[in-house]
């Protein structure tokens, strides 16, 4: 029987990432896999059962490491403004470090594989992301209590506090905005941004 090789498996879940955000999941082979490790097509299997295994031991992992990202010096206690700042600051920096996860991400959230990590966050499997659901509950629970933001449906709340910075975010990724001009991502622009979205949320 094959041994495991630490760092050949890293390489196996790195390269899978790399081929998922380049060719799509529709895309995303063993053969493939292993061509672009330059191992052979059977060593994967020593590490995994097959692509979905694969797939889903990336989720919980990257999963888990965004969680801590974007709760790091986040307080769900503190007023709005700032804890809303905190996790802008939070999701900047991770996606700036981790240009691919982001990426990556999308391509699972599109997928087939996007119900079943769905429902692995709504029942807590896991502990998938459980740290992160909870404390964002918290902090929009208390925010609201306090009268510093109205109680809004969690999709509204969602999209008018973080759907312009993951916008911003992918032109500064795709290197062009919507007009087709290069474009770079800067912290005078995220903030012009978080100050139009706070005046939107904020009572």
């Amino acid at each position: 029987m094959r041994t495991r090789n630490i760092i050949k498996e890293e390489l196996v879940k790195q390269k899978a990432i790399e081929i998922i955000v380049k060719y799509g999941l529709e895309g995303f082979t063993i053969n493939k896999l292993a061509k672009a490790c330059g191992i052979s097509v059977g060593t994967p299997y020593v590490y995994y059962k097959d692509k979905d295994e694969l797939i889903l031991k990336i989720v919980l992992e990257e999963g888990a490491k965004m969680e801590e990202a974007m709760n790091k010096n986040f307080d769900p206690q503190t007023g709005f403004e700032d804890g809303l700042r905190m996790q802008w600051r939070n999701r900047i920096d991770y996606m700036i470090q981790y240009p691919l996860l982001g990426q990556f991400f999308d391509q699972i959230s599109s997928s087939s594989y996007h119900q079943q990590f769905l429902e692995m966050f709504t029942n807590g499997s896991a502990g998938f992301l459980a740290n992160f659901k909870e404390n964002m509950g918290r902090f929009i629970d208390i925010n609201v209590k306090r009268g510093e933001m109205d109680d809004l449906p969690i999709e509204v709340y969602w999209s008018l506090a973080f759907g312009p910075l993951y916008t911003l975010m992918r032109f500064h990724q795709q290197r062009r905005s919507i007009t087709g001009t290069p474009f770079e991502i800067s912290e005078e622009l995220i903030w012009l941004a978080f100050d139009r979205v706070v005046k939107s949320l904020k009572n």
